[in-house]
């Protein structure tokens, strides 16, 4: 089970070995004893200022054997031996050697270990559609077509035209299913195991109503490759075997998306139509286009036709000139364009197909590749006898087409080292093409009120997607042998009830228990409440004098002071007056001048005020306070300060506090000792996650964030340490790391490392139990994520000391997945919350659910608009033996700690702030330049600079929050 995780062969253990000096400057000691009130001994030794004690590696021996194992095959996932290690500051490290099998598939996930039964029993309904399996004979085919297409739709359109001409012949009448690039798949053998066919298809830049439309010639090589054997497939979803057929699963994913890859135009696993809605308006020459999300999953109850409703951005199919009317928000029919405009326009065309209209019927397509910086009266180029000709009298004489607005410069299409020319009056954007480009605020805001919608609607627009589709009339589905349901699946679920909050003893109320995911500080005081003695106030905001500044500078501080902070009234100097381009001079002035009234003591707190649109003054602010000044701050939008509310300032007063170190609350059992496999012994809680660039920020790095509890058992305050690292590199690399010092020799780090010792500091004590949560981890990364995490908190953890091996839990989360949950009655008030989604609690760990991991679905908030969105969590290493009761509740648990609002949270805190502590590292990153000077475009020329680091009183705390 979770320890037996490896065969038993031996190129597949992970191996790190462990050998103590003699001469040891820190000699083995016996791991602390457990006190019956659940707390360890004081550590004893204080030669290592880090790590004093050695944690007996026969301690927990019993919580890594696998469970269900016989006594006589205790194999434990991980063996340790050690080579000499060597001194770094006192004390000794190890070397670690992990070697796993090159092939991930030597490793197993935890087995579940067995259904939760905590909580009350109900039952909800989920987007999933049962799906019978196959019982056909299915092969797999190589398709090769010369000349090579790059194009999926073209791909497609040749097979379909293949098809089409030899099914009834040389295809023996069979429907083959084709995914667009390589592969072909039959329900049953073909009549030749190898043939080629001559296709002729109509150029795809001419229009099928073209008058002499070109055709271009292909080969078509099929050849059989395999059979597909579903066996194996049947096997897993009865959970008799491990292996993950992923074979099987692709077959029939591809069958289930022939017909949709035909009708609407696919993205990913989604499909778009503007049939679904009628497209709606996002501004600048962009729409939304409703679609669908389909993938076939294995689960508990068989295989899964997962269906859930999309929404993404289109570019609307406008003359070139109307969408670039709406682009800059203005008539361009009079005048030329400026600089920053002609920019704006090529950065928002380039790279569209356009279909040029001079022609009537003709219709020519062509990709924009620029614009040119003449105007189309200046523009000329040569023909025939090299003899030069204006675009003007070109299109007149050629086409008969009068161009009306010279002033306006040319697209340029096609190749660029050729010159084309096309007016943007004879050209017209064709339809079916994404937006890929960055929405601005007001699209974004547009497009989550569009796609918004409320878990009835939702659930009605699923059911209407799956009828529409009509999968018993698929022809694909029939020819394979594929059954769909048309009713949502019914599942068991349990509401895990809220836990009990504690509150200062000086409060009226001095323990609460949320109602309905939700609570408020009234008659409550911050449990450890943070005092701040030196403060001081910037204002950027033009739009608020600063009367209205210095009142709700007052406001404020009473908002602190009765929430339970100690806050001095008064800031150290009057509220500065700065201009947001002088960010950098004006956050320093107000710094050392404060430092000069204070004479030498530094600044604690720094209060700004914003405007409303304030562009690159939030990060840049944050940048300077954090890694140049060492100055936590508390930003405040203008519209927030002019319009002071009670819940505002509750807000945020509730991060200041625990950006100054304060906790605002933490779990009532936490304080009692009574959370299993938590309180027992001193635990550390980490939370990870990446976030990666924008597309198109083909040179910027991915930032990683780790975050770890500094609290014990409260398990409410969190560090965090951020890191730059290659472009789109979801494995985390400063987790551990190592260099070589001239005089030291060897140097260990790193982030785990580092909050580790950061913990030992904080509680006195060493964490003797890991849980980690990562953040941002798709399922076809588990293993290496695994793999290289995993490896990396082993070797951060024995470099502080030699057997030093607390067992580890990791948990991955997942928010990008498309299971919703719906109440099974819609009308009954009792089993939803106020926006009608399921109540905060609710956990499935059942049939929709992978047939044999130790994974779960929680919905651990309530909803605000729309359909709530559950949070995945799946157990891939478990050395602790968690219940399935045990993980479930505490992960809802901790969903009531999140510390910048009195509501539970759809994300377990730590993976929480993780995400907020990358972005928030993402404006520490300094744009890198090319050659030229200007932006490097690509991830070669963008080398990954180290982030600037993070000042050593800011790491201690919540900066992020």
């Amino acid at each position: 089970m979770p320890t037996r995780q490896m065969k038993e062969t031996s190129d597949q253990h992970l191996v790190i070995k462990t050998q103590v000096k003699k001469n040891s400057m820190n000699p083995p000691h016996k791991a602390p004893k457990t006190s019956q009130n659940g707390k360890d001994q004081p550590l004893q030794d204080s030669s290592n200022p880090t790590f004093n004690h050695q944690t007996s590696s026969t301690k927990h021996r019993s919580r890594r054997r696998s469970r269900g194992s016989r006594k006589g095959s205790a194999l434990r996932p991980m063996c340790f031996e050690t080579p000499s290690g060597f001194v770094e500051n006192g004390s000794h490290l190890c070397e670690l050697e992990m070697s796993f099998s090159s092939s991930s598939k030597s490793l197993m996930l935890p087995l579940r270990p067995g259904f939760g039964q905590a909580g009350t029993k109900c039952v909800v309904k989920a987007n999933h559609f049962f799906a019978e399996l196959p019982d056909k004979d299915l092969h797999q085919y190589d398709v090769t077509i010369t000349p090579e297409v790059e194009s999926r739709s073209l791909n497609r359109a040749i097979m379909e035209e293949l098809v089409k001409m030899y099914k009834e012949s040389d295809l023996g009448a069979r429907l083959p299913a084709y995914d667009g690039r390589k592969i072909l798949y039959t329900a049953g053998v073909l009549p030749f195991t190898s043939k080629e066919f001559n296709i002729q298809l109509v150029n795809q830049e001419d229009s099928m109503n073209s008058p002499n439309p070109r055709m271009r010639e292909y080969k078509v090589l099929i050849r059989l490759v395999a059979r597909v054997d579903l066996h194996n497939l049947g096997q897993f979803l009865a959970g008799k075997c491990t292996g993950f057929p992923q074979e099987a699963l692709q077959v029939l994913d591809v069958v289930l998306r022939e017909l949709s890859n035909r009708r609407y135009n696919p993205i990913g696993r989604s499909f778009f139509s503007p049939d679904f809605r009628t497209p709606q308006r996002l501004g600048n020459g962009i729409e939304s286009w409703r679609g669908f999300y389909q993938s076939i999953k294995p689960t508990q109850m068989g295989l899964s036709l997962n269906i859930d409703m999309s929404s993404t951005a289109f570019i609307e199919p406008l003359p070139v000139i109307e969408f670039v009317a709406q682009l800059l928000g203005k008539d361009v029919l009079s005048k030329q364009f400026s600089d920053s405009e002609h920019i704006k326009i090529i950065k928002a065309l380039k790279g569209v197909k356009v279909e040029a209209i001079h022609r009537g019927d003709v219709r020519r397509k062509y990709r924009i590749s620029g614009l040119t910086t003449l105007s189309t009266r200046d523009l000329t180029f040569p023909v025939g006898d090299q003899s030069m000709t204006s675009v003007l009298k070109y299109f007149q004489e050629m086409y008969g087409f009068t161009i009306q607005y010279a002033h306006l410069p040319c697209l340029q299409v096609g190749n660029q080292r050729k010159a084309n020319y096309l007016p943007m009056e004879a050209c017209k954007i064709m339809r079916g093409q994404r937006y890929t480009k960055r929405l601005n605020e007001k699209q974004i805001t547009t497009l989550l009120r569009v796609a918004c919608q409320r878990p009835k609607g939702c659930e009605s627009d699923i059911l209407q997607t799956v009828q529409h589709n009509a999968y018993d009339q698929d022809p694909y589905a029939k020819e394979f042998g594929i059954k769909i349901s048309e009713k949502l699946a019914s599942v068991e679920a349990r509401i895990l009830p809220a836990p009990w909050l504690k509150y200062h003893e000086t409060g009226k109320e001095k323990d609460c228990l949320p109602q309905v995911g939700q609570w408020n500080m009234m008659n409550k005081k911050m449990i450890n409440g943070s005092t701040v003695t030196r403060w001081a106030c910037i204002n950027f905001s033009r739009n608020v004098q600063e009367s209205v500044a210095r009142g709700f500078c007052d406001e404020l501080v009473h908002m602190c002071r009765i929430s339970g902070m100690e806050f001095k009234p008064e800031p150290v100097i009057s509220i500065c007056t700065a201009k947001p381009e002088h960010v950098k001079r004006s956050l320093k002035h107000v710094y050392y001048t404060s430092m000069n009234k204070l004479r030498g003591k530094e600044l604690e707190l720094l209060i700004a005020v914003l405007p409303d649109n304030n562009g690159s003054l939030y990060g840049d602010l944050k940048r300077i306070c954090e890694t140049d000044l060492g100055l936590i701050s508390q930003c405040c939008l203008t519209k927030h300060v002019l319009k002071i509310s009670k819940q505002y300032l509750a807000n945020v007063s509730l991060k200041i506090n625990v950006k100054m170190g304060g906790r605002n609350t933490v779990l009532l059992d936490a304080v009692s000792h009574r959370i299993p496999l938590v309180c027992d012994i001193p635990t550390i809680i980490f939370g990870a996650d990446v976030t990666h660039p924008e597309n198109r920020e083909d040179a910027s790095p991915s930032i990683a964030a780790v975050v770890a509890s500094q609290d014990w058992p409260e398990i409410t305050k969190y560090a965090g340490l951020v890191s730059a690292q290659a472009h789109r590199q979801e494995l985390i690399q400063d987790l551990y790391k190592t260099w070589q010092d001239p005089v030291q020799g060897t140097i260990s780090g790193g982030m785990i490392r580092d909050l580790l010792i950061s913990f030992q500091k904080a509680t006195g004590r060493k964490p003797l139990r890991i849980i980690f949560y990562r953040d941002g981890v798709s399922e076809g990364q588990f293993y290496q994520v695994l793999l290289y995490e995993l490896d990396a908190i082993r070797k951060a953890c024995a470099s502080l000391e030699p057997n030093y091996q607390p067992p580890v839990t990791f948990v991955v989360v997942q928010k990008r997945h498309h299971t919703r949950l719906f109440a099974s009655n819609h009308k009954d008030r009792s089993s939803t919350d106020k926006s009608g989604n399921v109540l905060p609690g609710t956990v499935v760990d059942s049939k929709i659910c992978h047939p044999t991991e130790f994974d779960f679905y929680l919905c651990s908030h309530a909803g605000i608009q729309g359909t709530s969105r559950p949070a995945h969590y799946h157990v891939i290493w478990d050395e602790n033996n968690f219940t399935a009761d045990g993980m479930q509740s505490l992960t809802n648990n901790l969903c009531y700690t999140y510390a910048r609002c009195t509501r539970s949270v759809s994300v377990v805190p730590p993976a929480y702030y993780a995400h907020l502590a990358a972005f928030r590292a993402r404006f520490y990153v300094e744009p890198v330049l090319g050659e030229n000077g200007s932006p490097a475009q690509t991830a070669c020329m963008a080398e990954v600079r180290p982030l600037p680091a993070l000042k050593e009183n800011v790491k201690k705390v919540m900066f992020y929050c």
